[in-house]
């Protein structure tokens, strides 16, 4: 191996490499050409459409449907809400904002109804055996006096 010979590794420049982003923005320039002369502002005013929110309560529905569904006002409140849904989608506020109305009032009345009857059942379960027991208790009574 000769050791003279060149070295091919070696950089081409003697001095920094070439900033590829300054290249890129002065063939951009030279492109596009220069910017034209300052024009008159035009503002576009675009009206959006303040649409009333409607809740459907579809969450809240389902929570009663799963859970609080004594006579089946869950399921209907659900009905209500996914038609109020519907109503929604095709763009039509007043019936969608009358079925969320009735959904609501269907879910107050169901969650109402669905947590008297729970704590009336805690009641019942914790109730009954002391009642249970007091009456075998008045049976025993009854039968040892006779």
């Amino acid at each position: 191996m000769n050791r003279a010979s060149p070295n091919f590794f070696t950089r081409a420049g003697a001095g920094s490499p070439p900033n590829y982003e300054m290249l890129k923005e002065e063939h951009e320039v030279s492109v596009l050409g220069a910017p034209p002369p300052a024009a008159p502002v035009t503002s576009t005013v675009i009206n959006i459409r303040s649409e009333t929110s409607v809740p459907d309560h579809v969450v809240w529905s389902l929570f009663n449907t799963v859970f609080m569904n004594y006579c089946c006002l869950g399921f209907i409140a659900f009905a209500y809400s996914v038609k109020s849904r519907d109503r929604k989608m095709v763009g039509d506020v007043i019936g969608a904002q009358s079925y969320a109305s009735t959904a609501k009032c269907l879910n107050i009345f169901a969650l109402v109804l669905g947590i008297v009857l729970t704590i009336m059942f805690i009641i019942l379960c914790i109730a009954a055996p002391v009642v249970i027991a007091d009456m075998i208790q008045l049976m025993k009574e009854s039968f040892q006096h006779s």
